[in-house]
């Protein structure tokens, strides 16, 4: 009996550690449109992601950071390795199942005729529709939800061309969570906002992967808020991933500075979490 209980216990310890998402020596290559360009390739990348944890991709332009979100969302099938959402390979999903497990948040969300909020929440429950009906009271319960877990409901019929950028961040992040989605991945969420709405975003964002089941990983610049916000980071440079690990483990000062190419100083702050600064000054 002890045995088999040992064997149950252990059984259930490995269960509970198998991570989320798994990125295992995946890699992609675009091939150039200009003869005179050098194709881009990205990778080999490992990395992995359990539950409740926000991952942040920090890189200058051109280091592969969109890219290798495009491939995280099943947008492009690694042509090497393997990318595995609770153990099943992402590209082997179909769009349906995709767009039900992964919520992709593009930089910019442009709208191609007028919306109130509400009916842009709603669009987020296209993936668990039928066509050629309306929404049903659980599509509207979703989108309702989405909005109280960004504090937006008061927004719900305002139209969107009418919303500061803050406002229209998190309404954008409503539709996403109406997906009901396991993965969140987003594209520079803080870039058109500025100090306060930056610490905002990043605050929900952790509460909300502490409180809800998702995963999330945010593509950002932003150094000190991804050191401050974020459980781990991968760290890309030229397309090749030079570190994955804790901000602790990441922030090394000459690892820093050959990617950014700047001067640089981290310092390690009393609560274990590093600090970026340029001659000085503070650094994003």
């Amino acid at each position: 009996m002890s045995a088999v209980a040992g064997s149950s216990g252990m059984a259930s310890v490995a269960a509970a550690a198998e991570p989320r998402l798994r990125v295992e020596q995946a890699s992609f290559a675009y091939a150039a449109t200009d003869k005179s360009a050098p194709k881009f390739t990205l990778g080999p990348i490992t990395f992995e992601a359990q539950k409740h944890e926000l991952i942040a991709i920090l890189g200058p332009n051109a280091s592969g950071k969109s890219t290798l979100l495009g491939l995280l969302a099943g947008m492009h099938a690694p042509l090497a390795g393997r990318i595995a959402l609770d153990s099943t390979e992402i590209s082997k999903l179909d769009a349906r199942e995709r767009a039900q497990r992964i919520a992709l948040v593009h930089q910019e969300s442009e709208l191609l005729f007028p919306l109130r909020v509400w009916e842009y929440v709603l669009q987020g429950r296209y993936p668990y529709g039928r066509r050629l009906r309306f929404e049903s009271e659980e599509d509207c319960l979703m989108a309702g939800n989405a909005l109280a877990q960004v504090g937006a409901d008061a927004l719900r019929d305002r139209w969107m061309d009418q919303l500061s950028g803050g406002e229209k961040q998190r309404v954008i992040l409503a539709r996403a969570l109406a997906q009901q989605p396991l993965l969140l991945l987003l594209d520079e969420p803080t870039q058109h906002l500025d100090i306060g709405g930056k610490v905002e975003l990043l605050r929900r964002l952790r509460k909300l992967t502490a409180e809800q089941r998702y995963t999330v990983l945010v593509v950002t610049h932003e150094l000190n808020l991804a050191a401050e916000f974020s459980d781990r980071i991968v760290l890309l440079h030229k397309g090749k991933c030079l570190r994955a690990g804790t901000p602790a483990e990441v922030y090394d000062r000459a690892a820093l500075e050959e990617v950014f190419e700047a001067p640089l100083e981290v310092e390690m702050r009393a609560n274990g979490r590093p600090r970026v600064t340029v001659h000085g000054s503070e650094h994003g």
